[in-house]
C-alpha cells in the first residue's frame, strides 16, 4: 500500500468516528446505517465467492492453460471473453478479483475488460432475475443481455487499442510472490505446486482467496460508505421528481444506478418498479446495463487493479456507450 493509500484510509476512519460520535441516534444515522449494511451484506457473499474463485484460478489454472482457452485472434478473444460469464457466473461484486487473477495469468487487457463488463450481465442468474422481474419477458431479458455484451465487446476492443497493459494495471507492491504477500518471509509456500497433491493445492487456493478478500474488501467498505452517505443526503423522492422526459430520463437513471450500488442479480426488480411511474424502457435498460459495469463501489474496487488513467478511460467509455445505445433504443422503438 502506498503512502497516499494509507493516508486516505486514516482519513476515512476519522470521518467514520466523526459520524458515529456526532450523529449517533439521529434519523439520518439510522438511515445511513441501514443502507450501508445492506450494500455490504449484499455484496460480501458474492465477493467472497469471487475471491475463492480467483484463488482456484491462481492454483489450478496455469497461464498456459488460460491462454490456450482463448482464441488466437485478439478480437475473437474479446468476443469470447464477453460471454465467459455464462461459464463463470459471478456478479459485479465478485468479478473484480477474478479479473485481477486473469490479468496476472496473462489474459490480454481487452479480453479482461470485456469479461469484467459483460460477465455480470450474461450471468444466467442475472438473466433469470430479469426474466422474472419483467413478467417472464424473453424480449426484455434478451435485450439486456445483448446490450450489455455488445457494449462490453466495443469497450474491450477500444481499450485494447488505446492503452497498453503496463499503463493500465497498478504495479505490484513488490517483486515478491504472487500471492499478495509483501515479504518473502510471509510463511506461505511459493514453490511450484504442479507436483503437489490435491489437498495441498486446495489449501493454497483458499489461502490465495483469503489474501485477495482481505486486499479488496476494504475498497468495498469505502465504496459502500460513500454510496450510503449520498443516498442519505439526497432523498430518493427528489431523484424521482426529476425523472421526466424520454431522453432526459436516461442519464438520470444512469446516475441512479451509479449511486444505488445494487447487485446485478437484484437490480432488475428495482428497474421494473419504475415502469408504473412512467419511466421508459430505454431508461430502465440504462439502469440495468450500467449498474453492473459502473457504480461507486466498483470504481473504488477498480483502484485495486487499474491505474487512474485506465479508470478514467474505462468510466468515460462506459458512460458514452451506454448513453448512446439507450438513446438509440429510445429513438428506434
Amino acid at each position: 500500500m502506498g503512502r497516499a493509500g494509507l493516508y486516505s484510509q486514516i482519513i476515512f476512519l476519522v470521518i467514520v468516528l466523526w459520524i458515529v460520535t456526532g450523529f449517533y441516534g439521529t434519523e439520518a444515522f439510522y438511515t445511513f446505517s441501514i443502507i450501508f449494511s445492506s450494500i455490504v451484506l449484499e455484496a460480501l457473499p458474492f465477493m467472497l465467492l469471487g475471491t475463492l474463485m480467483g484463488g482456484f484460478v491462481e492454483v489450478f489454472l496455469s497461464r498456459e492453460k488460460l491462454i490456450s482457452l482463448l482464441p488466437a485472434s485478439p478480437k475473437k478473444a474479446i468476443i469470447f471473453s464477453a460471454f465467459l460469464g455464462i461459464l463463470l457466473p459471478v456478479c459485479e461484486c465478485a468479478i473484480v478479483p477474478v479479473v485481477r487473477k486473469f490479468l496476472q495469468k496473462g489474459m490480454p487487457l481487452g479480453a479482461a475488460v470485456a469479461f469484467l463488463l459483460g460477465g455480470p450481465i450474461v450471468n444466467p442468474l442475472v438473466f433469470s432475475s430479469t426474466f422474472v422481474a419483467y413478467s417472464f419477458s424473453w424480449e426484455i431479458a434478451g435485450l439486456r443481455t445483448l446490450s450489455g455484451v455488445g457494449i462490453a465487446i466495443c469497450i474491450g476492443m477500444l481499450i485494447d487499442s488505446c492503452i497498453t497493459k503496463d499503463q493500465a494495471l497498478v504495479p505490484k507492491p513488490s517483486s515478491g510472490p504472487s500471492c499478495g504477500c509483501h515479504s518473502p518471509d510471509c510463511g506461505h509456500n511459493h514453490s511450484d505446486l504442479s507436483s503437489a497433491g490435491f489437498r495441498q493445492k486446495l489449501g493454497a487456493a483458499f489461502s490465495h482467496g483469503a489474501l485477495d478478500f482481505y486486499d479488496i474488501a476494504r475498497f468495498l467498505i469505502i465504496g459502500a460508505f460513500i454510496a450510503a452517505a449520498l443516498q442519505t443526503i439526497v432523498p430518493r423522492q427528489a431523484i424521482l421528481s426529476v425523472l421526466t422526459g424520454e431522453i432526459t430520463a436516461i442519464p438520470l437513471m444512469m446516475g441512479l444506478a451509479i449511486v444505488l450500488n445494487l447487485c446485478s442479480e437484484a437490480d432488475a426488480f428495482i428497474a421494473a418498479s419504475f415502469a408504473p411511474l412512467g419511466i421508459g424502457l430505454a431508461a430502465q435498460m440504462a439502469f440495468m446495463v450500467l449498474g453492473p459495469m459502473l457504480d461507486i463501489k466498483l470504481v473504488i474496487m477498480y483502484t485495486s487493479v487499474f491505474t487512474r488513467k485506465m479508470i478514467m478511460l474505462l468510466v468515460s467509455f462506459i458512460l458514452i456507450f451506454v448513453f448512446t445505445a439507450m438513446v438509440f433504443m429510445e429513438v428506434v422503438t
